[in-house]
């Protein structure tokens, strides 16, 4: 019988090499986690030589619209794998990057608990006050949300999601087809709003390494994502699940 582990490398090896040949460069490594209803994909050392030369002349909304572009065009081959790996039907893919850190995530959500998984905290220490915080973000940026919660997947993957997040302007203008725009403002917004955030460390107790956010406006929703890097007095800092693909192949 396959382990939370042997799935987490199966999936890594695979989105490995999808990204590679979707991309031209595949990822350093890739971290899987899985609980609840969601699948957390954490990506590491991604980024082309094209996206770079981009991103230095300041064209990185450019790089983003082109993974936009790409992303729906795996989306459903990588939602598929994932049924197959897991038994997890993915009804929802969010997908965000960080440029400046060359990391990525991709998360999935299906509508039933993972099977056989006991690694998902609906509670952790901090957690009343992060919800304050993320609610207090959410307002200067838009509304307070109708609904949010969370949960810790592991010590260092933490999910945040929010539902009934638009303003009637915004729905306006994702009638009128300008959600692409919308989303780009929202992501400058929101993720400085996130990255420059001094409270959430001092509430979490631990160093947060990236922070993500993706939206889905049908669903009137949005996913944030924290990469936590916990200190442990042991100084077992490795990452569970991680899947480090062969370099020699991504060039």
């Amino acid at each position: 019988m396959e382990t939370e582990k042997d799935n987490g490398e199966r999936l890594g090896n695979f989105l490995a090499k999808l990204l590679r040949d979707t991309f031209g460069k595949g990822p350093e490594s890739i971290h899987v986690s899985m609980g609840h209803a969601f699948i957390v994909i954490y990506i590491r050392n991604f980024l082309s030589p094209m996206e770079r030369l981009l991103i230095e002349k300041d064209e990185e909304q450019t790089v983003h619209r082109t993974r936009e572009l790409l992303m729906r065009g795996i989306s459903s081959e990588i939602a598929a794998y994932i049924k197959i790996v897991t038994g997890m039907d993915v009804k929802e893919l969010y997908y965000d990057w960080s440029f400046q850190n060359r990391t990525g995530v991709i998360i999935g959500i299906s509508e039933q608990p993972v099977q056989n998984s006991t690694t998902t905290f609906a509670d952790f220490p901090g957690k009343v006050q992060l919800l304050q915080e993320i609610n207090r973000i959410s307002i200067r940026a838009q509304k307070l949300p109708e609904e949010i919660y969370s949960y810790q997947l592991n010590p260092r993957t933490l999910i945040i999601v929010r539902n009934g997040i638009l303003v009637s302007i915004e729905k306006e203008l994702i009638r009128l087809g300008y959600d692409q725009i919308l989303k780009i403002a929202k992501r400058l917004l929101e993720k400085k709003l996130l990255h420059n955030n001094s409270h959430f460390e001092s509430i979490l107790s631990v160093k947060v390494m990236d922070i993500f956010a993706d939206w889905n406006f049908e669903r009137d929703k949005s996913v944030i994502v924290m990469i936590l890097n916990p200190s442990y007095p042991t100084g077992g800092n490795e990452l569970d699940n991680l899947v480090e693909p062969d370099m020699s192949r991504n060039n």
